[in-house]
């Protein structure tokens, strides 16, 4: 899993992937929701009498598969799209779909980042710019609101976590929260710190769409399965645990190199380590969020 998150993220090597194979899947989940999945980040659907409104696209070479899988659960055409940030295994659909359509939503610094050539210090490598009709034609800083398919669609900014364009999508009605890579269930969490990202981030936006939590609600990640709140909480809870760890490491004066050999992951390792973000990693990460050098 962990070589395919490597893949889905570094636009350099997806000639490696094998899109021909890739099956796309339409999953319901509650009142006109659907996850579909294939070869990236996950995309949420809404369908109904309006429209069909999609979070996220994958890649390029996998529109036609989600354009069957969406046309497979409803009748309507795309309308909507909404990038909870900026990476290729998100927007890399973004130009196919809005040829046949679709209105292209975003942050304001998704779209700013598109524009320009970027370089991913964690993979060492330059991404060129899309083109301009991959770009997002709206953009906002805080939120937006789709009243569409009888919900009321909340897309909203929460503070640097894994990019500095990242976009919690809240299906109100339906109760379903879409987290973009803001939350992962299958691996520590992803801090893209030259796009800006923040361990902190994580943190914050966790407790936003905490705070709009239910029983009932089901929580999509941008990477692995489905969850609840509680799955969100116990997330959001070990990154703080592990973010004060590093902290109070740092303030008696450890080196990076001393504090990722401290064991400071070991009691979250078995549920989160074994994904693309090893330990040592996510414990760099944090360090760097916190100022060090």
């Amino acid at each position: 899993m962990h070589r395919a998150l490597m893949l889905s993220l570094v636009p350099g090597l997806l000639l490696a992937q094998q899109f021909d194979t890739v099956t796309v899947k339409a999953r319901a989940l509650r009142g006109g929701v659907y996850i579909l999945t294939g070869s990236g980040g996950n995309i949420g659907l809404s369908t109904g009498a309006d429209a069909a409104f999609l979070v996220d696209d994958q890649f390029a070479p996998l529109t036609q598969k989600i354009l069957a899988a969406v046309a497979s659960v409803t009748p309507q055409p795309v309308k909507f799209v909404v990038n909870t940030h900026w990476h290729g295994d998100h927007t890399g659909g973004n130009e196919n779909i809005g040829k046949v359509g679709a209105l292209l939503v975003a942050h304001d610094n998704v779209r700013k980042r598109m524009s320009t050539d970027q370089f991913m210090q964690m993979f060492n490598r330059r991404v060129p710019a899309s083109p301009a009709a991959a770009l997002p034609v709206v953009t906002f800083t805080d939120s937006v609101t789709f009243h569409i398919n009888g919900d009321d669609l909340v897309a909203y900014h929460v503070l640097p976590a894994h990019t500095d364009g990242d976009v919690i999508v809240h299906f109100t009605k339906a109760d379903v929260i879409h987290m973009g890579d803001t939350f992962m269930t299958i691996s520590y969490p992803l801090v893209d710190l030259s796009s800006g990202g923040n361990i902190n981030g994580f943190v914050a936006g966790a407790d936003r769409a905490l705070s709009a939590c239910t029983a009932q609600t089901i929580v999509i990640p941008g990477h692995g399965d489905i969850t609840d709140c509680p799955g969100l909480k116990a997330w959001r809870d070990m990154i703080a645990t592990v973010r004060d760890r590093v902290r109070a490491e740092m303030q008696k004066g450890r080196t990076l190199d001393q504090l990722k050999v401290a064991g400071l992951t070991t009691d979250f390792d078995a549920r989160w380590g074994k994904g693309f973000v090893q330990p040592a990693v996510f414990v760099e990460t944090i360090y760097r969020s916190l100022g060090g050098k």
